[in-house]
């Protein structure tokens, strides 16, 4: 049940946010990425993924797919950190969540209002190695 609930939340995530859901191809593998308030979660399904909700905070939604497989879920390794415009990082510690045939990786960060952060990420899985960047703004909720 969490998981459908999960599901829907990020499949209809409000269309005025920058970036609700985007696409990076590393060799035969897709890497769908989002970002989005720690506030969009229920209480309920964050404490079930052990995630804070706050309005200075944001959840990162990773999932990786295989091409060469009519795109199905597969496991990998992911690093990373976010960096200000500052040249401050803040490393990102993704958790692995394996629901059915569903395989995503989360990682919270933390952010003030107004704040743009560059995402670098290290994604290593057997079929192949690379690095995901992206770019985002965060505000802090009301």
């Amino acid at each position: 049940m969490l998981r459908i609930l999960f599901g829907l939340l990020i499949t209809f995530l409000p269309l005025n946010l920058a970036q609700a859901e985007q696409l990076q191809r590393i060799n035969e593998v897709e890497v769908h990425y989002s970002a989005f308030p720690s506030t969009f979660l229920t209480p309920k399904i964050a404490t079930h993924y052990q995630l804070q909700r706050s309005r200075y905070s944001a959840i990162l939604n990773i999932t990786l797919l295989d091409t060469t497989k009519k795109k199905a879920a597969i496991t990998g390794q992911l690093t990373g950190y976010a960096q200000n415009v500052l040249g401050q990082r803040k490393t990102l510690h993704f958790k692995e969540v394996k629901e059915g045939k569903a395989i995503y990786y989360l990682a919270q960060v933390r952010h003030s209002t107004k704040e743009k952060l560059t995402f670098h990420i290290q994604v290593h899985t057997p079929q192949s190695q690379g690095t995901l960047v992206f770019k985002q703004n965060f505000y802090a909720e009301p």
